[in-house]
């Protein structure tokens, strides 16, 4: 059987012909021009060239449709806290007049401030306000997304905010892995009082997971979030219940994160910009994923950048996300990031969409996605190029054609 080709002597649902490949199976783009896609019951069942199908098109699919530009495997969004309401656009602009990040939350701004709005709204409420950037996305190119809690900050909130991350998935008929981060910030009501808050995290989630509403476990180590040492605690819950972690590491001070997160075998370190050398070789030893946020560094115009070399070297895998948020990243667009990371962390078009996927697949656990090869998900997209690098060159613009999710086109 050749290696492109599933076996099965049933007709496939869809075949697309004439379309150049981006794989992404092994070196580079790994391009086929001429190109065969075929799908059945979700799952890809040929990836490779034309001349390469195991029989005629018409017999092997009762639909087939010639197409051009290129496919590549559905985008992964791997870090976004996507669901929350109200905006903080009056603190992009009160960044603009000078004041620091360190400021805004000090002041009682920043994440404290979505808290709020996020307690007042009901759940039908909160989906209302998160579908519409989940289409985005979604229009895009992103066909499945990772969505954090973390704006409740109490167990009725941010059982709410899961829930309606769940619920999102189910509108959109797409794959959305939820994130317990109710170690976000440390709300009014346990001010001066971390530890006690802590406690209040780790006896909030097993009863979550309980409900099926927890994939992952996050937190965020830093100086104004919560310390290494409140961390580890958070993570051995986890590790108890058999959740994995990742962790916002490193993203204004070196606290040991990305360390951390390789200690407990976690799925990703995010953000980054100071991860020190011991880190990143903890982390290349223990297979976590470092996952660049190019919008939050856009935003906030930091200039201390990843340690992109030394990720490299060591062989860490680096994925690219949205951050989509209220105050620090409020991107909307996949496509977007990979042009931001290359613009701002020079990484190259094929290193920005193989962040997109591959890797960002990875960064969730999740190793049936991020590649055209048969006996994956006929997660795809079809994007209206000449070549893929214009996929991180284009600033905005619409250039997917077809959004496609298990098979069934979504856009």
């Amino acid at each position: 059987m050749n290696t492109h080709e599933a076996s099965d002597a049933r007709p496939w649902d869809g075949l697309i012909l004439g379309a150049s490949l981006a794989t992404l199976d092994g070196e580079g783009y790994g391009a086929v021009t001429d190109g065969a896609l075929g799908w059945r019951d979700g799952v890809i069942t040929y990836a490779g060239p034309r001349d390469g199908l195991p029989g005629e098109p018409d017999i092997l699919a009762p639909t087939v449709v010639e197409a051009s530009g290129w496919i590549t495997p559905g985008l992964v969004d791997c870090h976004t806290h996507l669901v929350f309401a109200g905006d903080r656009a009056r603190e992009f602009e009160m960044r603009l007049e000078g004041a620091s990040y360190e400021d805004i939350a000090r002041a009682g701004g920043g994440i404290v401030s979505t808290v709020r709005a996020v307690r007042e709204a009901d759940a039908d409420e909160l989906l209302r306000q998160s579908l519409p950037r989940a289409r985005a996305l979604l229009r895009d190119g992103a066909t499945t997304l990772e969505i954090k809690s973390g704006y409740g900050l109490d167990y009725d909130n941010e059982r709410k905010m899961l829930q309606v991350a769940r619920r999102v998935g189910e509108e959109l008929g797409i794959t959305v892995r939820t994130t317990y981060l109710a170690a976000h910030a440390l709300p009014p009501d346990f001010a001066d009082r971390p530890d006690a808050y802590i406690d209040a995290v780790i006896e909030w989630l097993p009863r979550l997971h309980a409900d099926g509403l927890v994939d992952a476990v996050d937190a965020f180590c830093e100086g104004i979030g919560f310390s290494a040492a409140q961390t580890r605690r958070v993570f051995e819950a986890a590790r108890a219940l058999g959740l994995p972690v990742k962790l916002h590491a490193d993203q204004l001070s070196d606290l040991g994160g990305g360390g951390l997160v390789a200690a407990f075998g976690g799925l990703s370190a995010d953000h980054v910009e100071h991860t020190s050398i011991d880190s990143v070789r903890a982390m290349a030893a223990s297979g976590a994923v470092a996952v660049l946020l190019p919008g939050a560094f856009h935003v906030l115009r930091e200039t201390r950048l990843p340690p992109l070399d030394a990720f490299r070297g060591h062989g860490v895998p680096m994925a690219v996300a949205t951050d989509c948020n209220p105050g620090t990243s409020p991107l909307l667009s996949m496509r977007q990031a990979m042009q931001l990371a290359c613009t701002h962390f020079r990484l190259t078009p094929e290193e920005a969409l193989r962040g997109a996927t591959v890797n960002a697949a990875r960064a969730l656990g999740l190793d049936d996605r991020g590649r055209l090869r048969a006996g994956l998900r006929a997660d795809f997209v079809r994007w209206d190029v000449a070549h893929p690098a214009e996929l991180g060159y284009w600033l905005g613009g619409e250039l997917a054609a077809s959004v496609h999710v298990d098979g069934r086109q979504v856009r």
